[in-house]
């Protein structure tokens, strides 16, 4: 299964809302990548920014797959840069 980068955003959205108790609409996200550090998100939420690792990122993935049935654990989440983020999640 592949997730392209406007699922990912999705994904953490909701996660942020959810532990934040605001409605997605409010958060945003903005998916980052650096050669040194790798995957990271910036949150925007309450007037407020938040760097997120990619932990958090496949925390958020695997919340997201949860509520569509679907069981993944951390080691089955690999994210790449292709023409844009993606996810590739192994069975």
């Amino acid at each position: 299964m592949k997730l392209n980068e406007q699922e990912i955003t999705n994904a953490l959205c909701l996660n942020m809302a959810q532990r934040k108790q605001l409605n997605p609409s409010q958060v945003e996200v903005v998916l980052m990548w650096d050669e040194d550090l790798g995957f990271s998100a910036e949150v925007f939420a309450e007037g407020r920014n938040q760097i997120l690792i990619e932990a958090n990122i496949h925390e958020a993935l695997m919340q997201f797959l949860a509520q569509q049935q679907i069981r993944v654990f951390r080691e089955q989440i690999r994210l790449e840069l292709e023409d844009e983020i993606v996810a590739y999640i192994s069975e």
